[in-house]
C-alpha cells in the first residue's frame, strides 16, 4: 500500500499516517517514487530534496535543507539534515547522523552510531562507523 503520492510541485504528500507523519502532511521534494520507499517510516521532510538515483528507505529521515542525490542511499534509522549533502555512491545507514554543512561523497560510508557534523567532509573510500565522531572542519578520505 502506498504511503505517499507526489504533488505537482514534486513534494511527497502522506496518504496515511506512519511514524511521526500524519495523513496529509507535505514533505520535501523527491524526483520520483524511486527515491523514497513506501515501506517503513522513512520520510523526506521540509525543504529537503532527494533526486537522481538516490534512495531513502527503512526508517531513515532526510530533513532541513539536506540534499541526497546521484546514487547515494540513506537507510536504517539514519538521519541526514541541516545543509548536509550526500552524493556519489555514498551510504549512510544504521543509526548514523549526518548534519550541518557536511559533505559525504564518493563511495564513503557512514554507519553504526557514527556522527558527521558541522563542516566535516567524508569522501573517497572512507568509512566512518561504530561510535566515531567527525566534527568541525575535519576531512576524512
Amino acid at each position: 500500500m502506498k504511503k505517499y503520492e507526489i504533488n505537482k510541485d514534486g513534494c511527497c504528500v502522506a496518504l496515511r499516517s506512519f511514524g511521526d507523519v500524519e495523513e496529509g502532511d507535505i514533505g520535501g521534494f523527491i524526483e520520483s517514487e524511486k527515491n523514497l520507499s513506501h515501506e517503513g517510516n522513512c520520510w523526506v521532510y521540509e525543504n529537503a530534496r532527494v533526486f537522481g538515483n538516490a534512495w531513502v528507505y527503512g526508517n531513515a529521515w532526510v530533513f532541513g535543507n539536506a540534499r541526497v542525490y546521484d546514487d547515494a542511499w540513506v537507510s536504517g534509522n539514519a538521519w541526514v539534515s541541516g545543509n548536509a549533502r550526500l552524493f556519489g555512491n555514498a551510504l549512510v545507514y544504521g543509526n548514523a547522523l549526518v548534519y550541518g554543512n557536511t559533505r559525504v561523497s564518493g563511495t564513503a560510508i557512514v554507519s553504526g552510531d557514527a556522527v558527521v557534523a558541522e563542516n566535516a567532509e567524508v569522501y573517497g573510500n572512507a568509512i566512518v562507523s561504530g561510535n566515531a565522531r567527525v566534527f568541525g572542519n575535519a576531512f576524512v578520505s
